[in-house]
C-alpha cells in the first residue's frame, strides 16, 4: 500500500507540474482576444503553415490526421489551458477541431519564441512542454502498437481520470467526447468501444450510468487491466462522462 500511495504521489507531482509550465507559458496569451469556435469547427488545418501557436481557453479541442480511405485518426484531446502547436516548426501535421463550444486564444510562433527566449523563467516550462508532448506521443504509441482492446479502454479511461483530476476522491471527470472520437482515438471500432464497456460493467469495474457516465468502481483492477503499473489507490472511485 506505501509503494501504491507513493505511485500516486508521484503522479500527482508530475501533473502538477505540468500544469504549472502550461500555466506560465498561457500568460504569453492572455494579451489575446478569446475567439469563440463552434463545436465541430476547424481551428487549423493539416498542411497549413503552423504561423501561429493556440491556447485552449474553454472547451476540448481533439487533433486528428486523415489517413488511406478516408480513415480519421485522433492523436491527441486538448482541454482548458493547453497548449496547441509547441513542437511544430513549419506546417501543422494535424487538424484541430472544437469537440465542445471553446474559445482558444491565439499567438504568433515569432511572437511566442522571442518571449521564451528572453525570459529565464519561460525557457525552462517550454522545454518541459516539450518533453510532456514526446511522453504522451510514446504512451500512445505503445497504446496502439501492444496494448488490447481492453487495455486501451482502461488506460484511456485511467488516463482522463488523472487529467482532469488530481484528487481522484473527489470524483466527477466529465469527457465531452463521444464513443467514435473514442474508438478513433484508442483505434477501435464504436463497437468495440461498446462491448468492453459492457465487459467491463459485467465484472463490476466500470459501471454505465445514463448515457452518458462511467462509475469506476475497482480502480485498482481497472488499472492492472490497463496493463500498467498502478498509481492510484484501492478505494478511489471516479465518474467518467462520455458523450
Amino acid at each position: 500500500m506505501l509503494m501504491q500511495n507513493n505511485h500516486a504521489f508521484e503522479n500527482a507531482e508530475k501533473t502538477v507540474e505540468a500544469i504549472a509550465a502550461g500555466q506560465s507559458l498561457s500568460s504569453l496569451f492572455l494579451s489575446s482576444a478569446a475567439e469563440p469556435v463552434a463545436a465541430g469547427k476547424a481551428i487549423c488545418w493539416e498542411g497549413d503553415q503552423a504561423k501561429h501557436l493556440f491556447q485552449v481557453e474553454e472547451g476540448v479541442v481533439r487533433l486528428h490526421r486523415i489517413i488511406g480511405e478516408g480513415r480519421r485518426v485522433i492523436t491527441a484531446f486538448h482541454f482548458a489551458g493547453d497548449l496547441i502547436g509547441a513542437s511544430l516548426q513549419n506546417d501543422f501535421i494535424f487538424t484541430a477541431e472544437a469537440v465542445t463550444e471553446c474559445k482558444i486564444r491565439r499567438m504568433s510562433r515569432k511572437s511566442f519564441h522571442e518571449e521564451v527566449a528572453r525570459s529565464d523563467a519561460l525557457g525552462p516550462a517550454y522545454i518541459s512542454l516539450l518533453c510532456q508532448e514526446a511522453t504522451a506521443a510514446h504512451e500512445q504509441m505503445v497504446l496502439l502498437s501492444k496494448k488490447n482492446a481492453e487495455e486501451r479502454l482502461c488506460s484511456f479511461i485511467l488516463k482522463l481520470a488523472s487529467r482532469r483530476n488530481l484528487r481522484p476522491r473527489q470524483g466527477l471527470v466529465r469527457v465531452p467526447m463521444n464513443r467514435q472520437d473514442i474508438a478513433d482515438h484508442l483505434g477501435l471500432t464504436i463497437e468495440t468501444v461498446s462491448r468492453t464497456i459492457t465487459k467491463l460493467a459485467s465484472r463490476n469495474i466500470v459501471i454505465p450510468e445514463g448515457r452518458h457516465d462511467l462509475r469506476i468502481v475497482n480502480i485498482a483492477r481497472l488499472k492492472q487491466l490497463s496493463g500498467d503499473a498502478d498509481d492510484f489507490s484501492d478505494d478511489s472511485c471516479h465518474r467518467v462522462n462520455l458523450h
